[in-house]
């Protein structure tokens, strides 16, 4: 069988290197080159390379693909694929369908509201600030994991309003944007694989969006990721399901657009209990690189099964132990950044131990590696417990070299759930 992969990142490294190591492939196809990853480039329209390529699944790493579509053209031309439709996707696509969509089903979340009018949102930010939280100011569409500011002041809160409203900055996906309460409590994400009727969790991950140590700075598109979690037990995992997912999917096929793919609830763990910060539609980056490390079985029988709609009834098979990545970003992320480093130092992967490429390219002759954007590659590593994951992982990133080369230090130091 063929597998047509889209997209360029680290997630999609890390999907690649499982999928073509599995049996049931014949050979993968890419959208985009990833270096080290082997697998034919293909160019055009995906749909039409999938029919031309006799592609048996396609698995859709990005967001914007799904928001657009891909999956529904696919299913038009009889080609599998793991993602949810265009109407399901807007969980991600749109933060207020996603926000009323909770409140239509009962999913816990904060409490929000929606505006295009700069005057009201600031109003309804000062509102909440006025109550002693902070509050957080969300475009509404997709803003590439940049478009979320945690403001405690209001002038924080202003500045995030007036610019997506006023100046533009995130285009016609900040045309709205979310006010709601700011929730208090360690993040957690949950990523379940889904086909329809039922939503079958993945091991529990934490990301590290802030882009400085201590969860300082502005939010990025994830600076490292530890899986599974400290502290959080099966117990925990399950309430998420029973009380997040499994209403996403039960919610959407009653509202007439069956959920099949990747569902990634992001959480916070408050003292009431989990409340949703926001869905995704596929998998998280960089969850998605520990996950696929700590994965202990083939993952293209369930990715097959998800987009066929009928997932087999028991979990996956998961590796002990812990994994951990640390991302490693160009000094000027999340700003622009110019790339054309060379990366040099970058080790030969192992069974426990792997770099993962995002921002990354091939150039010259002889080839060379050099960045390619801000979040330039992910080290993974696995080990018996999360310390070891840690250490393991960190020495990778020490021996890899590249001008202005940043990372956290401390990925999975946080403690337990």
């Amino acid at each position: 069988m063929k597998v047509l992969l889209i997209g360029g990142g680290g997630r999609e490294h890390a999907l690649g290197w499982r999928i073509a190591d599995s049996p049931l492939v014949d050979e993968l196809l890419l959208t985009d080159p990833i270096p080290g990853l082997p697998g034919r480039v293909v160019a055009g329209d995906p749909v039409e390379v999938a029919a031309a390529e006799g592609v048996g699944l396609v698995v859709v790493g990005p967001e914007k693909p799904l928001a657009e579509g891909l999956v529904d053209r696919l299913a038009e031309r009889g080609v599998p694929a793991l993602g949810p439709t265009a109407a399901a996707a807007r969980l991600e696509s749109s933060k207020a369908f996603a926000k009323a969509f909770m409140d239509r089903h009962g999913i816990p979340t904060a409490r929000w509201s929606v505006h295009a009018d700069p005057a009201e949102a600031r109003a309804a930010a000062e509102a909440l600030l006025a109550e002693g939280g902070g509050v957080v100011i969300k475009a509404d569409g997709l803003a590439g994991g940049k478009g979320v500011v945690v403001a405690d002041h209001a002038a924080d809160a202003i500045d995030a309003i007036d610019e997506a409203l006023l100046d533009g900055r995130f285009g016609e996906a900040g045309r709205r944007v979310i006010v709601e309460e700011r929730l208090r409590g360690p993040e957690l994400s949950v990523i379940a694989l889904c086909d329809g009727r039922r939503a079958v969790p993945l091991l529990p991950c934490r990301d590290h969006k802030r882009r400085f140590d201590e969860d300082r700075g502005p939010n990025t598109g994830g600076m490292g990721a530890i899986c599974p979690v400290p502290g959080v037990t099966p117990g925990l995992v399950e309430r998420v399901r029973a009380r997040v997912l499994q209403p996403v999917v039960d919610g959407m096929a009653a509202e007439g657009h069956p959920f099949r793919g990747v569902l990634y609830a992001g959480l916070i763990l408050t003292t009431a209990g989990p409340r949703v910060l926001e869905f995704n539609v596929r998998f998280g980056d960089p969850e998605c690189q520990p996950l696929m490390m700590m994965l202990d079985e083939d993952p293209v029988p369930w990715f097959l099964a998800a987009a066929a709609g009928e997932l087999p009834e028991r979990t996956p098979r998961w590796r002990p132990g812990a994994a951990c990545c640390v991302v490693m970003v160009d000094g000027d992320y999340p700003g622009p950044v110019a790339g054309g480093a060379p990366i040099e130092g970058v080790p030969e992967p192992t069974g426990d131990a792997r770099v993962f490429f995002a921002g990354a390219r091939l150039s010259g002759d002889p080839p060379r590696l050099l960045t390619a954007g801000g979040r330039v590659l992910g080290a993974v590593a696995r080990g018996a417990d999360l310390a070891e994951a840690r250490r393991r992982a960190y020495a990778l990133v020490e021996g890899i070299r590249f001008a202005g080369a940043a990372w956290r230090t401390d990925i999975g130091a946080g403690g337990a759930a």
